[in-house]
């Protein structure tokens, strides 16, 4: 699953787009940081939730991105789709840590 693709000034869908990210996550420890970010996220979540705490969801998007983009800046060395594409690449990761669990995208 983790062909290549050359690089697009737009995507029609999500279906087109997602190829495109995962040529942008080939470095194993970008995608475990990225997963790293992602469990964080939920943490972070289920936590505020639970407590009732929600001046903890700020911390979010610092453990979800702040992950991902130390992978892209130092092993993956591209710039993260984020910055591009904002919402598609959002939805990207979740598919990919979906992927991921799956084993459809090694770990």
């Amino acid at each position: 699953m983790m062909g290549t693709v050359a690089d697009k000034d737009s995507f029609s869908s999500l279906r087109e787009f997602y190829p495109y990210y995962l040529q942008e996550h080939k470095n194993k420890t970008c995608r475990r940081l990225h997963v790293v970010g992602s469990f964080l996220v939920l943490g972070i979540l289920a936590y505020a939730l639970a407590t009732q705490q929600y001046v903890y969801l700020w911390l979010m998007p610092l453990a979800g991105y702040g992950f991902a983009w130390v992978g892209h800046f130092f092993f993956e060395k591209n710039k993260p789709a984020t910055f591009k594409y904002p919402l598609y690449s959002f939805v990207c990761d979740w598919i990919m840590l979906k992927d991921i669990l799956l084993r459809k995208v090694p770990w």
